[in-house]
């Protein structure tokens, strides 16, 4: 059966808060940190507080602690506290042991230039897509994006392709998830396309993003799952919609997008 603290499959499963092996504090003092990916850069417990959903002396302690690590920052004249330099450090460190991102940046530029569009590279991180490197190709039509953003799932290009390249029982789960978090009246809309998007997936070999995250830009977008399915990013290619037509979408831009995952797969040797 393995060593069940190495038995995490985060492919083909979801998180687990019922697992033996999972430690809920630690759990904690993450969603602590995650509350300042939304560009607050000051927060004091109350405020944490009230966006976990944690009591207050629970977020006193981890607070303390995570400053302690310089994980935190703490500002006594604000009596608040901000991102500390060891998130930074932890950023760094992974940018530099993936060389996904340098292999597929070139490519990714040529494609941007060709397509006149931005091309993305992505991971998923809970509820949002993470860029992981940007290209930009339209000099009169930037995308205010660079790497270490975050996009919703549901309605962009790289969070459908993502779930579009999960086991269906994943998906499901993930859709649950989801839903729990969407506003209640937007959920239908969200929840067709990212269904869409797994059938334009089977038979195109990517999937569309056409206005559904910004009226004014088409994308599409496709999975790259790694060789011992581990992990899953996701390449996009979207810009204006007068360039970005579904004909070309479809007849051009759609399977060179295709190839890059295709070369990038075959440089990487699927280990990312």
């Amino acid at each position: 059966m393995g060593n069940p603290k190495r038995n995490i499959d985060t492919f083909n499963q979801s998180i687990d808060e019922d697992h033996p092996q999972f430690v809920n504090s630690v759990a904690r003092a993450f969603s602590i940190l995650r509350c300042f990916e939304y560009g607050a850069q000051h927060l004091g417990n109350q405020e944490i507080a009230r966006q976990t959903g944690l009591p207050k002396p629970t977020v006193s302690r981890l607070t303390f602690t995570l400053a302690s690590l310089g994980y935190l920052s703490y500002s006594a004249p604000l009596e608040k506290y901000s991102l500390g330099m060891a998130v930074l450090s932890l950023g760094h460190a992974f940018m530099k042991g993936n060389d996904v991102v340098a292999i597929a940046r070139p490519l990714m530029r040529e494609l941007a230039d060709y397509t006149q569009s931005a091309v993305m590279l992505a991971a998923a991180d809970g509820i949002r897509m993470v860029l992981l490197e940007v290209c930009q190709g339209d000099p009169t039509f930037q995308m205010k994006l660079e790497a270490g953003a975050r996009v919703p799932h549901g309605s962009t290009a790289l969070g459908r392709a993502d779930l579009a390249a999960r086991p269906l029982d994943v998906f499901e789960k993930r859709m649950a998830e989801f839903e729990q978090e969407c506003e209640p009246g937007y959920w239908p809309k969200i929840r067709a396309g990212i269904v869409r998007a797994r059938q334009d997936y089977e038979h195109y070999g990517f999937c569309f993003s056409l206005g559904d995250w910004n009226p004014e830009v088409f994308a599409i977008g496709v999975p790259m799952v790694s060789a011992d399915r581990s992990r899953v990013l996701a390449f996009n290619c979207s810009g204006r919609v007068s360039v970005m037509t579904r004909e070309k979408l479809v007849q051009d831009f759609g399977p060179r997008l295709v190839a890059l995952r295709n070369k990038v797969y075959e440089m990487t040797e699927g280990r990312f």
